[in-house]
């Protein structure tokens, strides 16, 4: 049975929003941008994240019974690319693992998002979710105790990182031009 999320409206803004930033970097990691386009897409990022801000400051997070599952999922996608706003990132990693306690996310997402701000401040990631795509392949962003990283994985449901580049790297390919383009891209590991 599947209930309907209680602001249809908020779950309609927040997926529209986050498709179309997602066909967005798409194009950037596929370098089928120009200048301006990049900027656009910058921009889109601000918005997005000024949306998600609102939202935050008169619902909390916007988990299922909010907005349904695909905006839950929408609104994590918005706060993990709010790349420029760290301060926000970690704002919303507090309001995310709220709702991640009252079973309206899920804890994944909570990994990701943690993992991204910890990045994002210039520190060791904790889950090994972020990761740099450079020409010579994938590298994990820094990571505190690399030696229990599978163990932590595991306690927020995520596989084995191994399995998780893997992946990355299946999903990316190998293609010289496509590699050009995502030097230094910030990517998130499953």
């Amino acid at each position: 049975m599947t209930t309907q999320p209680l602001r249809p409206d908020l779950a309609r803004e927040l997926v529209a929003r986050a498709q179309a930033s997602a066909t967005h970097r798409a194009q950037r990691v596929r370098n089928h941008l120009d200048a301006v386009q990049l900027g656009q897409g910058r921009h889109t990022d601000h918005a997005n994240t000024k949306v998600l801000r609102r939202i935050l400051a008169e619902h909390d997070w916007p988990g299922h019974r909010l907005v349904g599952r695909d905006a839950a999922r929408a609104a994590w996608s918005i706060a993990l690319h709010s790349d420029d706003e760290p301060d926000f990132q970690r704002a919303a990693t507090t309001l995310l693992k709220r709702a991640v306690r009252a079973d309206d996310a899920p804890i994944q997402h909570w990994a990701h998002l943690h993992d991204r701000a910890l990045v994002n401040n210039g520190l060791e990631q904790e889950y090994g979710t972020q990761l740099l795509l450079r020409v010579g392949g994938v590298e994990l962003c820094p990571l505190r105790a690399p030696e229990s990283l599978d163990e932590r994985r595991a306690s927020v449901g995520l596989p084995p990182v191994a399995i998780a580049l893997d992946s990355v790297r299946r999903r990316y390919g190998t293609d010289d031009r496509a590699e050009e383009a995502l030097t230094g891209v910030l990517a998130e590991a499953v």
